[in-house]
């Protein structure tokens, strides 16, 4: 992607050189709260006692703030792939008439404090819409290279627009519809509304990158392939069949590597927010 001497954005509060802490919660997105899941049924465990577990874990304190740190470089493409965001979204929202209130990113290391409640970097990225924050440990960009083998900087810039995505679900209202309905339906019932969530934020994502294209011309080429590859590499279906040998379609809650693949190819294809009504497409479509 190219990226360097180009706009960073204001709306980061990084948190990289100070110690974190606070309350226990949820957050939307994450990547990692699913590997924890997946790992604790894999133990015999009770999922919510070892996320409960990690959210109290004590924070690390770290270096001295504003000192250079090792994930500088990291950092600033995580603003610049923010500012494009801005960018596109500001534009698609002026375009249909609405206003577009820009999320603020968060870079942390080891826990943060969020208004959905304390994290680790087990978590992942996520998105929080309590605050509307996007919350980062920038260790994910190695993981995904080490772990996921998902390298690549625009593999990255991938996750940061999908977490993006949520705050537009947010801001249109879906997110607080789906979240809703919790109380109302079995946890099978309601991962299903999950997967949609999460597929709609991969096809947001696609459609960042087909407009960040056609405004800024910032692709090089490989860049869509890494971020189908990272797409792929945290499908439901491949994360639970390298947890615990085999897949239970009733437990996704972000969609196979297949859908997740599928989802932002079309968003960037298409550019179209129209097509991107996950909610309105049969269990045997999505």
């Amino acid at each position: 992607m190219q990226w360097k001497g180009r706009r960073q954005s204001d709306n980061v509060e990084d948190l990289r050189g100070s110690g974190g802490g606070g309350r226990r919660g949820m957050a939307l997105g994450g990547v990692g709260t699913l590997v924890v899941i997946l790992i604790a049924l894999f133990m015999g465990k009770n999922p919510g006692d070892l996320l409960q577990l990690i959210g109290n874990a004590p924070m690390q304190q770290t270096e001295a703030p504003n000192q250079p740190q090792p994930d500088d470089e990291a950092a600033a493409f995580v603003k610049v792939v923010l500012a494009d965001c801005e960018d596109v979204w500001n534009k698609l929202f002026t375009e249909a008439g609405m206003p577009y209130k820009e999320p603020t990113l968060v870079l942390f290391r080891n826990g943060v404090e969020s208004a959905c409640g304390s994290a680790s970097s087990a978590m992942g990225p996520f998105y929080c819409g309590a605050d509307e924050k996007i919350y980062i440990d920038l260790s994910f960009y190695d993981e995904l290279q080490s772990r996921f083998k998902a390298p690549g900087d625009f593999a990255m810039a991938y996750v940061v627009a999908h977490e993006v995505g949520h705050h537009i679900q947010n801001l249109l209202g879906i997110s607080g519809k789906v979240h809703a309905q919790r109380q109302n339906l079995s946890e099978a019932e309601y991962n299903k509304l999950s997967v949609k969530l999460e597929l709609q934020a991969d096809f947001l994502a696609g459609v960042w990158a087909h407009h960040a294209q056609k405004m800024k011309q910032v692709l090089e080429t490989g860049d869509i392939e890494e971020a189908l590859t990272a797409a792929n590499a945290i499908g439901d279906d491949k994360l639970q069949k390298q947890a615990q040998g085999y897949v239970v379609p009733d437990a996704f809650t972000h969609g196979t590597s297949e859908q997740r693949m599928r989802w932002f190819k079309k968003g960037y294809q298409t550019g179209d927010l129209n097509q991107g009504d996950t909610f309105a497409v049969s269990e045997s479509n999505i």
